[in-house]
């Protein structure tokens, strides 16, 4: 396991790799990178080409082992921005893990072959890394999607593509991917893959799924905490019931205070209710023909988190699908106290 300290700087667009500058007046080099986490400014759909720029500039920088994750969309509030997850050489009082899957065939993606190459990478990373189940906070994975070539290429292989419907395949590699860490996490039987890959109802508490064009594997990084750990740094994690859940970001905030700590980022999910409901109230995010619904769901999250936690560089990435109760999504909160408590 590594010891890791965050780090997070705005971007004034998806090219901009000045914060590698900054990262290194805190005192961290490239090579103590583990994972980049960043939101940039493209649309969050299939055709969002900023995820791809971020993650071709950033990639060449970082060790080959590290992980980016970029989720495109900063609709409403939300800043552009990164998060470094980096190796400290002392305890801080956060761990991490980061790997990534196989390559997926194209008939793959989505399915449940997806998901069980999920659950093995997690299971093999939290076993490497001594990482207890109940310690991780949160799971964040970057995942492929359909295009429609790879329709185009399933159907030349006489195989059927899990959708084709590129749009709605960026929803079936999410609930993959967010099964695969459910079961790894403990959260659900193995044995019972098959069924909760056809429902489509099950979900995980700690999972963070965004689907991108730009990569044919999945990129995984685990964030867990240390249980009395004089380190300053420390995670709590929940879930929003629904798009306004308001009280749910509140108790994570409310044990913030406790500590007199300062948040340092909010990783979290949003979607609009697929029943097209929030509270026995009708919401027409599903229906606009204009906008996607993640790209809703995002501004309406985002605009919430941000105004309670007072601050727009927050990661709130589009789709939950299998991550959080339908119309909602999980929500982990690092911060940093003063002196250990």
């Amino acid at each position: 396991m590594a010891a890791v300290n965050i780090l997070k700087f705005g971007v004034s667009s998806p090219a901009d790799t000045s914060p590698l500058k900054l990262l290194n007046h805190a005192g961290y080099h490239a090579s103590d990178i583990l994972g980049v986490v960043g939101k940039s400014e493209g649309n969050g759909c299939v055709n969002d080409f900023s995820r791809t720029l971020s993650t071709t500039v950033w990639e060449p920088l970082i060790p080959e082992s590290a992980v980016t994750i970029f989720s495109g969309g900063t609709e409403g509030v939300l800043s552009p921005h990164v998060t470094f997850i980096v190796k400290d050489t002392k305890p801080t009082g956060l761990i991490a893990a980061v790997g990534h899957t196989r390559d997926f065939e194209p008939h793959e993606i989505g399915s449940a072959s997806q998901a069980e190459a999920v659950a093995a990478s997690i299971t093999s990373l939290l076993q490497a890394s001594s990482i207890p189940q109940g310690q991780v906070q949160m799971v964040l994975i970057k995942c492929p999607l359909l295009t429609s070539a790879k329709v185009e290429a399933i159907k030349a292989a006489s195989r059927t593509p899990i959708t084709t419907d590129t749009y709605h395949s960026m929803a079936k590699s999410r609930y993959a991917s967010a099964i695969g860490i459910a079961i790894a996490l403990g959260e659900l039987p193995g044995s019972e893959l098959e069924s909760v890959m056809e429902n489509e109802t099950s979900w995980s508490k700690r999972a963070s799924c965004s689907s991108g064009a730009e990569l044919e594997d999945c990129h995984i990084l685990i964030l867990a905490s240390v249980p009395d750990s004089k380190g300053q740094l420390r995670a709590v994690s929940g879930y929003m019931d629904d798009a306004i859940d308001a009280p749910a970001i509140l108790k994570c905030l409310t044990q913030v205070k406790q500590e007199l700590g300062e948040v340092v980022q909010v990783f979290a999910k949003a979607e609009a209710d697929p029943r097209g409901l929030i509270r026995g109230k009708r919401h027409t995010m599903n229906t606009d023909s204009d906008i996607h619904s993640t790209r809703h769901a995002r501004a309406a999250v985002g605009g919430l988190i941000a105004g309670l936690v007072g601050d727009p560089e927050i990661y709130v990435s589009g789709g939950a699908e299998g991550q959080g109760p339908a119309g909602g999504g999980p929500l982990c909160m690092i911060y940093r106290v003063s002196s250990s408590v």
